[in-house]
């Protein structure tokens, strides 16, 4: 098959003297192949559909995530893949699901209102139709002014922030300024989003977090001692949408909690002004949940296009992205958008024919939202520990993995993660994009993701930078996080970047060059 080899000094892209004498094999034919398959027969848009519209919410452990679990290993087995397999990786805790959710407002008036149970939250008891009180609690002292109160109510909490008029766009693409202070950018630490500012005092927040988390506990106890029906606790965004957390934990020996449901700002606040004018206030709702138990593990699931190559098919080159999301709605861009492009760049690869020399195996991973579980224990089942750093036959074989997790936008580059020595390597193979918008390597490191399991162990993971749409303003563990959301020439456009930087990772002689090993680091 035709070869060129692609030298970056040659091309004016690099000035530093040191990546002089890099040069890339690339192969344009393949590449031809790569284009021609991805953006004109594309199953993209087809896989996100299953995805979000069929399988529904995926909150880890849920019936939601199963079925995707399920689906995705067989679409892959249907593509020709092979090993196709849902991997536990270890113990997590209870699934947990909605049954059925409404929540209205119905004196003085009746007005549907926008809520959202908190993840493992319990069922009501039926339809309750009660009084509310208004609850607000700022230190531990306030909480004894409520005692004797709130027996049967269903129980407002504040709005910490409330909205106000925003004259910025929702959705957002990265301009040429941002990606160049991007490529000039020394390594180390950044954001965990191209468009997210830097914490100035990350320690004050935690801090303050912490004492947050602690308050609402004793919050919590207070309303459970003293009868309280249910919680109506205001969820972060405006216009209707609702950011979803978890009101307890997952563990199988979780406390009990209240039924709880965040609401949008709008009808929080709306229900406070009434009570603090004195008019009286009642409220209908009903949640269903239900928890599953029977089944405590967690699961990725992989497969595999073998490599051919006699003395490389024993070494791999992953991809993947988080199946799981938050239950407000189809986790389309949390992280429908990042699986269905893996998988589509697995498909392209077959469907194109190409042989790679390496392994290729993709990974969907389970349980990220709560701490990157999935991708971690991938990591510690098969590569290394990194509280003790003892490594794994495994480790020496992974040749690079590659990760997509910021929403649903178009690549524009990639983070290097401090790696100096695969800049010049991924700016020849980003070359064949700038005409896409794809162009930036930066050496600054992302987080918040899963390829910093790898990242972790001395292996090297990658993000790739796209632009923010509206994940961060809109969809970002949001009742918005829908199909809807996608823009589908961007997700062509991703598929094939993403297909081309897997080929290449296993067509190369070498492995991709790694950053020395990290310290052993005990968890804290």
């Amino acid at each position: 098959m035709q070869k060129i080899f692609f030298t970056l000094a040659a091309a004016g892209l690099l000035a530093a003297p040191a990546f002089a004498q890099t040069a890339e094999k690339l192969d344009p034919a393949a590449l031809a192949k790569i284009k021609d398959e991805g953006l004109n027969r594309s199953k993209v848009m087809e896989t996100a559909f299953y995805l979000t519209d069929v399988c529904g919410p995926r909150l880890a452990g849920s019936e939601g995530l199963a079925r995707a679990n399920a689906w995705t290993k067989k679409r892959l087995t249907d593509y020709g893949l092979a090993n196709a397999n849902v991997e536990a990786w270890g113990d997590f805790g209870r699934g947990w699901d909605i049954d059925k959710s409404y929540v209205a407002l119905t004196a003085p008036y009746y007005h549907a209102m926008i809520g959202v149970p908190k993840a493992w939250t319990p069922s009501t008891p039926g339809s309750l139709r009660k009084a509310v009180a208004y609850v607000n609690v700022k230190t531990a002292a306030d909480l004894d002014k409520y005692k004797g109160q709130l027996r049967d109510k269903i129980v407002i909490l504040p709005v910490a922030t409330p909205p106000t008029p925003n004259f910025e766009p929702d959705a957002k693409r990265l301009s040429a300024e941002d990606l160049q202070k991007m490529a000039d950018a020394p390594a180390g630490g950044a954001p965990t989003a191209a468009n997210r500012p830097a914490e100035a005092n990350p320690e004050a927040r935690r801090a303050a977090m912490l004492a947050a988390r602690e308050l609402r506990q004793q919050l919590t106890d207070m309303l459970l001692a003293e009868g309280a029906a249910a919680v109506l606790s205001p969820g972060r965004g405006t216009d209707g949408t609702v950011f979803t957390t978890n009101g307890a934990p997952y563990a199988a020996d979780a406390k009990q909690v209240l039924p709880e449901l965040e609401m949008s700002a709008e009808d929080q606040l709306r229900l406070i002004r009434l009570v603090e004018a004195g008019i009286p206030v009642e409220v209908e709702l009903e949640t269903k949940t239900h928890f599953q138990t029977q089944d405590l593990k967690g699961y990725n699931v992989v497969a595999e296009i073998p490599g051919t190559d006699k003395k490389l098919k024993s070494e791999v080159v992953m991809l993947g992205g988080h199946l799981d999301s938050w239950h407000a709605a189809t986790g389309a861009t949390d992280n429908a958008a990042g699986c269905a492009v893996m998988m589509e760049a697995v498909r392209i690869l077959k469907a194109s024919g190409l042989k790679p020399r390496r392994t290729i195996r993709i990974a969907l991973w389970g349980e990220e939202e709560e701490g990157l579980h999935g991708s971690r224990n991938y990591v510690k089942n098969h590569f290394a520990d990194p509280a003790t750093m003892l490594l794994k036959p495994d480790h020496e074989k992974l040749a690079a993995y590659f990760n997509l997790d910021n929403g649903a936008g178009k690549i524009r580059g990639i983070y290097a993660q401090g790696n100096e020595a695969v800049k010049p390597i991924f700016t020849a193979w980003l070359t064949p994009f700038s005409d896409m918008g794809a162009t930036t390597v930066t050496l600054r490191n992302t987080g918040s993701t899963d390829h910093v399991a790898f990242d972790a162990v001395g292996l090297p993971g990658f993000q790739f930078i796209q632009d923010g749409l509206d994940y961060f303003a809109r969809t970002h563990h949001s009742n918005q996080d829908t199909y809807d959301r996608l823009v589908a020439d961007d997700l062509k456009q991703a598929s094939v970047v993403v297909a081309s930087f897997v080929y290449n990772a296993a067509m190369r002689d070498q492995k991709l060059p790694r950053k020395p090993l990290p310290t052993a680091v005990k968890p804290q």
